[in-house]
């Protein structure tokens, strides 16, 4: 579920768009707006899909040493801590992911090397290698270690940031939206239960939410002219037409919301 902070902001960007550029009929900016809204979606399936793929690069590596013509006790003996968790795996496993992930077309095929860029940094982190070296670690310690993972690491990359501005300028607006979706999901996730709850809370876009962008959108462009005399008349000092756009938006869109 999108909170209604970031659905009001998609519907000022696209009032915005719609205004400042004259990008067409509304109707037409309203459907642009609810494909944005669907991008972020996107994004965050793709992000969520990541975790699998960091899992596989992981095991991978544990594979090749143990293959090794002359392997180490260690190679022989690895330590599967990270690619064992219980969490990983309900992120890397999960049965409603993979449908949602093959329905909106979103993979990481053709990226190994960039996983595998991402997972190398992973693994000279010093709190990762903590928690790998720690004598025992909980569902907790894990969820933490997958937290600062992905907040501190993962999202900051300028690897995975161009990677997406690769695929669409537009992913890339989306993208600390799309990461605050899953550090959410990370923190809500209980092995037992899986992913699916949580995805269908977050992508099932409840009608609710549907009409909420709907009403406030189609509203602030039906009563603009009434709302551009009302603050007219309320801003005494100022001519209506040197207040800024994006100012003007704002305040519209709160009359629109009050009314």
């Amino acid at each position: 579920m999108l909170n209604r902070r970031y659905l009001r902001i998609k519907v000022y960007q696209s009032l915005y768009a719609l205004w400042q550029s004259d990008r067409g009929s509304a109707a037409k900016v309203e459907k642009e707006l609810f494909l944005s809204i669907e991008r972020t979606f996107d994004l965050y399936i793709s992000l969520l899909l990541l975790f699998g793929e960091l899992r596989s690069v992981a095991e991978q590596r544990i594979e090749e040493r143990m293959n090794k013509r002359l392997p180490t006790d260690q190679d022989l003996h690895p330590n599967r801590r990270f690619v064992d968790g219980p969490l990983l795996n309900a992120l890397a496993q999960d049965p409603v992911l993979a449908v949602e992930a093959e329905r909106r077309k979103v993979n990481w095929v053709g990226h190994k090397e960039m996983v595998q860029r991402l997972f190398r940094r992973i693994a000279e982190d010093p709190e990762f290698e903590s928690y790998m070296k720690a004598d025992a670690a909980t569902i907790k310690d894990e969820q933490r270690m997958l937290l600062h993972v992905f907040v501190d690491i993962i999202a900051d990359q300028e690897v995975l940031h161009d990677h997406y501005e690769a695929r669409s300028i537009y992913w890339l607006e989306d993208l600390d939206l799309a990461c605050g979706l899953v550090k959410r999901t990370i923190e809500q996730l209980r092995p037992p239960k899986g992913l699916g709850p949580l995805l269908s809370e977050v992508v099932g876009t409840p009608e609710e939410e549907r009409q909420f962008v709907s009403l406030l959108f189609r509203r602030s462009v039906e009563q603009s002219e009434e709302h551009d005399a009302l603050i007219a008349a309320k801003a005494k000092n100022w001519e209506s037409d040197r207040i800024a756009l994006s100012d003007m938006i704002l305040m519209k869109m709160a009359l629109t919301e009050a009314r």
